[in-house]
């Protein structure tokens, strides 16, 4: 059955849902219902053999789990002797006969499925007189990975909370990223290490702060294993929506993961990883979102343990947290003396120039180029997310940047390269192409400056300091009624000009150049009588990413304006003329 069949399939449930159950509560029971039958199926062949070792092991007096593991061969087990057909055969006690099901898996997904409150809905569903024929439609089909890939059922998943979200009017894109954007992120992270990656036994660990429904460890892992079969590539996340982490940990268990790895709650004010190290991270935060509820946790973070702790650059506007992630995450990375982190991070426009010298956004923006970790910002398309159509950036940030990077940050424009959708999926109405995808990546890789086709730049090259600036405090005397400058008459500034606070103004002056030299040449010549406060200089950063990609198009000639306006006018005349006969 291919993926949308499937979707449309387990959609039909919603039809004997209807009327029992509001439309945005559909996803409660047809989530949970769905995982149960993949493990269900994943679990079939082997049921016989986990039966006939429990009753062995049992007789013999020895705890059973670790060899059900090993005669299940997954990392968990079921040993109920019923299954979804079985449960069928008893129509009057489904409902005892499932929880104890259930209750029969091992720990992880138990866990799995109280995230979901099944149990609530198993005795709703029977409450409701639906519960036989809700387990009837899930025991029709068959979800055995021979059938139903992992990619594929990743992609189900992510089908179904779309649709959850859009009629319950939640934000789908909260939960997962468009999967073309996934592999090109996963491109970027990986391209320049391809050769130690296709070493055999390789091992390496990724790791994602906001892990949704999984996508991005699915993917990352789908890359890798064909890059190289022998590889092996241990993933960790956090996720905060129940839901999405009961999902997220069902699809690692069921591809080998060790579901420990995946952490329930806020990353930001309770990190489930707190004193780990990845060599590679991905992730898309929330943009846009205030982080008011965690305020007091990441405050007292930064104000008690600096740069020991995860935000001791500085922190930003409290109205959007993604730049928390970021810093986040460059605690999350491994010291490049033990092989380095790169990490490939989703924000909006707003981290790039948010805030002026000394703000959080821009301290923090300091910290990254300060410390040459910026290897790349790529512009995506806007349109290109399910809960946003505004411009997004991914960054690329690695402390380990091959020599030709040292000092360098490159921008790629990429907001041209997309194709439009056949359907649009919320606010998605553009994809990258596979074309696409291997165009970025190639620009990435080949670390030059690059031209589109239509001669525009697509790919920039800058030095770190090119967007640093000092922002200088201009002051200018304050005078009496008479035009007199007044002066202070004691302290240590006695004898000087008092400044005039309603005269005072800013400059930012390049990193590059000489402060003083600028004041001379750009303020002096028009404020003969102005100075520099030395002591509200400060330094900030800004990545002005579209003025570098801005290409000046002239207005058409004038006449051909005037042209278009007799045009325009004469047609306008003709049709009073008409109206009027």
């Amino acid at each position: 059955m291919n993926q949308p069949a499937l979707s449309a399939f387990i959609w039909s449930v919603a039809d004997l849902l209807r009327g029992d159950y509001k439309q945005s509560d559909y996803g409660k029971v047809i989530l949970p219902f769905t995982v149960l039958r993949r493990l269900d199926c994943v679990l079939e062949a082997t049921k016989p053999a986990v039966l006939k070792e429990l009753a062995a092991k049992t007789a013999l007096g020895v705890n059973p789990e670790p060899f059900l593991l090993r005669k299940a061969g997954h990392k968990f087990f079921n040993q109920s002797p019923l299954d979804m057909p079985k449960l069928l055969g008893a129509p009057d006690d489904i409902a005892h006969n499932l929880f104890t099901y259930v209750q029969g898996f091992s720990a992880d997904v138990r866990d799995i499925f109280e995230h979901f409150e099944f149990q609530a809905q198993i005795e709703r569903l029977a409450k409701a007189g639906l519960l036989y024929q809700v387990a009837e439609k899930f025991a029709q089909i068959d979800l055995h990975p021979d059938q139903v890939s992992n990619a594929q059922m990743g992609l189900v998943f992510e089908e179904l909370i779309r649709k959850f979200a859009e009629i319950s009017n939640e934000t789908a894109g909260e939960h997962f990223t468009p999967r073309e954007v996934i592999r090109l992120m996963v491109n970027l992270i990986f391209v320049e290490d391809d050769e130690v990656l296709a070493k055999p036994g390789v091992v390496r660990t990724l790791y994602d702060p906001t892990a949704g429904t999984g996508g991005m460890l699915s993917v990352a892992g789908e890359y890798l294993a064909e890059l190289n079969p022998q590889a092996r590539l241990t993933v960790y996340g956090q996720e905060l929506n129940p839901e999405s982490h009961a999902i997220c940990k069902a699809d690692m268990l069921i591809k080998g993961q060790d579901v420990g790895n995946i952490a329930f709650g806020n990353t930001l004010s309770d990190d489930g990883h707190p004193h780990m190290k990845f060599d590679y991270m991905l992730a898309n935060p929330p943009f846009g979102v205030e982080w008011k509820k965690v305020e007091k946790e990441v405050r007292k973070e930064h104000e008690q343990r600096g740069f020991d702790g995860r935000f001791g650059p500085g922190l930003p506007r409290v109205s959007d947290g993604s730049m928390l992630f970021l810093l986040h995450l460059l605690s999350k990375m491994r010291p490049a003396k033990d092989g380095g982190s790169r990490f490939g991070i989703v924000l909006n426009g707003s981290p790039l120039f948010t805030g002026g010298a000394g703000s959080g956004e821009s301290e923090i923006r300091r910290h990254v180029l300060e410390n040459d970790l910026v290897e790349a910002i790529i512009g995506l398309p806007n349109d290109m997310f399910y809960n946003t159509g505004i411009g997004t950036y991914i960054w690329i940030i690695s402390n380990r940047k091959p020599k030709a990077r040292a000092g360098k940050v490159q921008l790629i424009d990429a907001s041209g390269m997309w194709q439009k959708m056949r359907k649009s999926l919320g606010s998605k109405r553009k994809e990258l192409s596979d074309e696409h995808i291997a165009r970025i990546t190639q620009l990435f890789g080949r670390f030059e400056e690059a031209q589109g086709d239509e001669g525009q730049p697509i790919s920039r090259i800058f030095d770190n300091e090119a967007f640093g600036y000092h922002t200088i405090t201009v002051e200018r005397p304050l005078r009496d009624a008479e035009g007199q400058v007044l002066l202070f008459e004691k302290g240590k500034q006695k004898g000087k000009p008092q400044p005039d606070s309603a005269l005072r103004d800013t400059e930012n002056v390049p990193l590059c150049e000489d402060a003083m030299e600028y004041f001379k040449r750009e303020v002096l010549p028009h404020v003969p009588d102005a100075w520099i406060d030395p002591d509200k200089t400060k330094v900030g950063y800004e990545i002005p990413f579209n003025r570098h990609f801005y290409v000046f198009k002239p207005p058409r000639p004038l006449a051909e304006i005037d042209a278009d306006l007799k045009r325009s006018t004469d047609r306008i005349l003709d049709m009073i003329k008409g109206l009027s006969a």
